[in-house]
């Protein structure tokens, strides 16, 4: 009853060896399972396997292992209480003061290409979550090691003949629930999506795993970090990004990034969006790269300093010559060419980011979550718009179609704005945004003051209803050709009769991009 003992079992083999040999260096008997028993044995490192300890073999396809009482009472048993001890003892069965145990690997299973039901079934793990539960439970007296990372500190206290402390022992014990947690959060949203596609089920359970530690948050007094959803998603964004070149990202890098690139999603043709403090301040369409990033630019050349530039074709010599002129924080592209990319890495702090995919019509799916104090809003993205054709020109005077083609580009651009939001939109390229204001007017007053005679013969956007003519009469003032809003306020009659007395067609949606 005083020898001391390990189970181990695990699909991943990482350092187990060297574990092993620590234990059986500190006289710690070694019990393991079919896998890992073949591993030691090919380590020539001595072992009992555990079908032998129990005396029930394998079974059932290897679905029951570890599920016996000779397991399980050696892991839970307390070794303070003389009633646990004296039935161990009756039942001639030896404490198990050491489990190492990770899981059947369901979250890559899920991932293979055709996989079927029945493989991700059998790899759901049944005996090793209830081994590493138990061995948690008991974590006075068992040592839980769920991550080979762990195996370190095990092997170099062994080596000092020293023993893992209490708080030690809780901090493995706390990542085995995690690890269990989100094994069984992986399979039930999995088969919940597969089975029973809900979304937004009564409970619901999500799981992420640390992508990056920051140097502070939104604010440097602010402590965060940065996390991925599992299991990772394959469409393009900013968790998917690969770093080339330049300092970790920051929490506002993050931020900013992700609205850049989704923004970018809107288009196919070569595009630039330029975002500064979570919205864009210049967004454009053009027949080459380097023209959509001047005219995205020229929509407003004081905000782009420290921004993020966003382009969805490979960066070529020229553009990057371009960019390299300006204190930017973070390029976003598909690629980069090599000169591009030397180009550019001559600017110590600038952040290269590449991300594949971006020169595709990408499809967007899927739910978004925001976090309040206390909870968490889920919605769907918001990947919808509404067909140009049902819109609908409310006004005397109706859109030449030049101006319908910019009303497209600008509803796709606003909708990517902080609201209250208008933008301003020549051909396929913002000419003036005013955004992020609690009264539309403001919005709307700010970009024509910004947008100044860039404004004449545009065409403004507007992520909502005008509440009011004063909006229309200070667009018209300012120049602008043409409107296109959601429609839908109570004083529908008073704005058209507005754009009517101005000469300026509009048109109504009838889709709303609120972004808060």
């Amino acid at each position: 009853m005083d020898q001391r003992s390990a189970l181990i079992s695990v699909f991943d083999k990482t350092g187990i060896t060297d574990l092993a040999t620590a234990f059986v260096s500190s006289k710690i008997t070694i019990l393991t399972t079919g896998g890992t028993a073949k591993t030691l044995k090919a380590a020539k490192i001595p072992y009992t396997e555990v079908s032998d300890y129990t005396g029930f073999p394998e079974m059932l396809d290897g679905r029951v292992k570890t599920l016996h009482p000779k397991v399980h009472a050696g892991i839970l048993a307390k070794r303070s209480n003389k009633d646990h001890k004296a039935t161990l003892a009756k039942h001639q069965i030896s404490p198990i003061d050491y489990v190492v145990c990770n899981l059947y690997p369901f979250e890559a299973t899920i991932q293979k290409p055709k996989v079927t039901m029945e493989d991700v079934i059998e790899n759901i793990d049944i005996g090793g979550p209830s081994m590493i539960r138990a061995a948690a439970k008991n974590y006075p007296d068992v040592v839980i090691l769920t991550n080979p990372a762990q195996y370190q500190d095990v092997i170099t206290a062994l080596a000092n003949k020293k023993k893992i402390g209490i708080q030690q022992r809780q901090q493995y014990a706390i990542a085995a629930y995690a690890h269990t947690a989100q094994y069984d959060t992986l399979i039930s949203t999995y088969l919940r999506n597969q089975w029973h596609p809900e979304p937004y089920p009564d409970d619901l359970t999500l799981t992420m795993r640390k992508k990056q530690t920051m140097r502070y948050g939104e604010n440097p007094h602010q402590n965060a970090s940065f996390y991925q959803s599992l299991p990772p998603i394959t469409e393009p964004s900013i968790t998917t990004a690969q770093q080339l070149h330049g300092k970790e990202l920051s929490y506002n890098n993050i931020l900013d990034s992700n609205c850049a690139i989704e923004c970018l999603k809107e288009f196919t043709e070569p595009s630039c969006v330029i975002v500064k403090h979570a919205t864009p301040c210049g967004i454009a369409s053009a027949p080459n790269l380097l023209q959509a990033w001047k005219d995205a630019y020229a929509t407003d050349v004081d905000s782009p300093y420290g921004g993020i530039v966003a382009l969805n074709r490979s960066l070529d010599p020229k553009t990057a010559k371009e960019l390299a002129q300006y204190f930017l924080e973070v390029i976003i592209a598909p690629d980069y060419t090599s000169e591009a990319l030397a180009i550019l890495e001559k600017k110590k702090n600038i952040r290269l980011l590449r991300l594949p995919g971006l020169q595709e019509p990408i499809p967007r799916h899927g739910t978004e979550y925001r976090s309040v104090v206390g909870g968490m809003l889920a919605q769907d993205r918001d990947t919808f718009f509404s067909d140009p054709k049902t819109w609908k020109t409310v006004t005397l005077k109706k859109p030449t179609p030049q101006q319908l083609q910019s009303m497209v580009f600008a509803a796709k651009c606003v909708k990517h704005i902080k609201s209250n939001s208008v933008v301003f939109v020549t051909g396929t390229q913002t000419v003036a945004i005013g955004g992020g204001q609690t009264s539309r007017v403001d919005a709307v007053w700010i970009a024509t003051h910004k947008g100044a005679d860039r404004i004449r013969g545009s065409t403004m956007a507007s992520d909502a209803f005008f509440p009011f003519r004063d909006a229309v009469d200070v667009a018209a003032k300012a120049g602008v050709a043409a409107i296109l809003q959601p429609g839908g306020s109570i004083r529908d009659t008073e704005v058209i009769q507005a754009a009517n007395q101005y000469g300026i067609p509009m048109v109504f949606s009838g889709q709303r991009y609120f972004r808060h």
